[in-house]
């Protein structure tokens, strides 16, 4: 199984987008969605408003980079959906990095006081 779980369906992107907690930012917005006894899952929308085909795949390639980066220190349990704005595929990597964080910080899923450590199977312990 892979260590990383993406959201496909549109049901499940509804569903966070209507029960989910979200930040916003100029670059990026995200969801996230508490799921009891579930692993982390992750979806990347960019719409049509983003650009061509070329700026939207930038954006979800951009998006998904931070996500692995921040992957480690998420706490399990949660659907995070990350929507692309405009200015998503004119910034450097580290802008959107640095927004991911902040907004996974507000929304309370990224572990601040110690490292939570995946096992092969996704399950985690924090240290």
């Amino acid at each position: 199984m892979s260590r990383y779980i993406t959201v496909k369906e549109n049901r499940e992107f509804a569903r966070a987008y209507r029960r989910g907690k979200s930040s916003v930012s100029p670059v990026l917005v995200t969801y996230a969605l508490k799921t009891k006894g579930s692993p982390l899952r992750y979806g990347i929308t960019t719409g049509k408003k983003i650009g061509n085909a070329v700026k939207r795949s930038r954006a979800r390639r951009v998006i998904r980079a931070s996500y692995f980066q921040l992957f480690d220190q998420l706490k399990p349990g949660y659907t995070l959906i990350f929507v692309a704005r405009g200015k998503t595929p004119y910034v450097k990597s580290q802008v959107v990095y640095n927004a991911m964080r902040q907004h996974l910080i507000t929304l309370g899923v990224l572990s601040q006081n110690g490292e939570v450590h995946r096992d092969e199977k996704g399950t985690s312990g924090i240290n």
